[in-house]
């Protein structure tokens, strides 16, 4: 699932010195891209001496989408848990719900914030362009209504030991940018007896057509350089929109949903080239979002760091999971 490749002479190849993995994708004439191979790991299956579970489920077979479930080992005695639906990163064209790093991460989340996770493994850009991604969101959050809402009949994890009163939509990335999205959506459908209580939303992708002081300053950054930021955006984004479509660029129109989404936490650092345009993404929640104040928006922003660092720092990822925590029990 990591690996995509299409037919037909390349555009262009990929920088060597490069350590991005944005760099290393490589574009067809045909609009498919080939996807740098990247570790993959498959559910734990039913192994007693783990402690985490998990288990891969199909969404829409025909989509080829689906979701991987995970769940703490040994549950808690007699008490319903938070679910989190969670969208991986990628900017929208690379990684899968089976990327070791997302993973792990969903693993340590169950681990230290004793919750079910939900990770959607969506349609990928530009063989699927935007907004297909954000219907997948939303088609994982109806599988959900339908799994906890049949007094018992659903998956055995969700249906036995899911809260529907305390659910959250989360992402990293571009996996916080459909997250966001997914809520936007959400706004106009009836979800009984599913209750979304909060957005989580770390390192935001959201983009614009005029740069930012920190977009400026990335052009040699590792893990996202401007170029990379740039070429991900023209294959995610719908064929002819510019960067500053309401995919990308959320503050250039705020929507009239935005006052019925639930508590939103947003999380970054200063390391990231797009820490601009997360600032001013949490300034237009405070102004306009729910209940119209800053109550509506809990904004957690570090010095230093880098985009995914909770990937391959585990100090960033302890913080960031401590916050989640935090985060959730004040929701509830």
């Amino acid at each position: 699932m990591e690996n995509s490749s299409g037919s037909g002479a390349q555009k262009s190849l990929p920088s060597t010195k490069s350590t991005s993995l944005f760099l290393q994708i490589v574009e067809h004439p045909d609009g498919t891209v080939t996807r740098p191979p990247v570790p993959v790991l498959p559910p734990s299956g039913d192994q007693p001496d783990a402690d985490v579970l998990s288990r891969d489920v199909p969404l829409n077979p025909p989509n080829g989408t689906w979701l991987r479930i995970y769940r703490p080992n040994p549950l808690p005695p007699a008490a319903k848990l938070p679910v989190i639906i969670y969208f991986h990163g990628g900017g929208f064209v690379v990684f899968s719900s089976g990327t070791a790093f997302y993973h792990a991460f969903c693993e340590a989340m169950v681990r230290h914030v004793s919750a079910l996770v939900v990770s959607v493994d969506y349609r990928l850009a530009p063989e699927h362009r935007l907004p297909a991604a954000y219907e997948d969101a939303a088609e994982a959050v109806l599988w959900l209504r339908s799994q906890l809402g049949r007094g018992g009949g659903g998956d055995p994890w969700l249906a036995r030991h899911g809260d529907a009163s305390r659910c959250f939509l989360m992402g990293s990335s571009s996996g916080a940018n459909m997250a966001y999205h997914a809520g936007l959506l959400l706004t106009a459908l009836e979800l009984h007896p599913v209750k979304f209580t909060g957005l989580i939303l770390n390192q935001p992708y959201f983009g614009g057509e005029e740069m930012t002081p920190s977009e400026t300053r990335s052009e040699e950054d590792q893990i996202l350089p401007l170029r990379a930021n740039q070429m991900l955006w023209r294959l995610a984004l719908p064929e002819g929109a510019d960067r500053d479509h309401r995919f990308c660029n959320p503050v250039a129109a705020v929507p009239a949903e935005l006052r019925h989404l639930p508590m939103c936490l947003v999380t970054g650092c200063e390391g990231d080239p797009l820490v601009d345009r997360q600032r001013q993404f949490v300034e237009m929640m405070e102004k306009e979002g729910s209940g119209g104040g800053a109550t509506a928006v809990v904004a957690k922003f570090r010095e230093g760091g880098f985009h995914a660092a909770e990937l391959l720092d585990p100090e960033w990822a302890e913080t960031l999971i401590a916050e989640v925590r935090a985060f959730v029990a004040s929701a509830c």
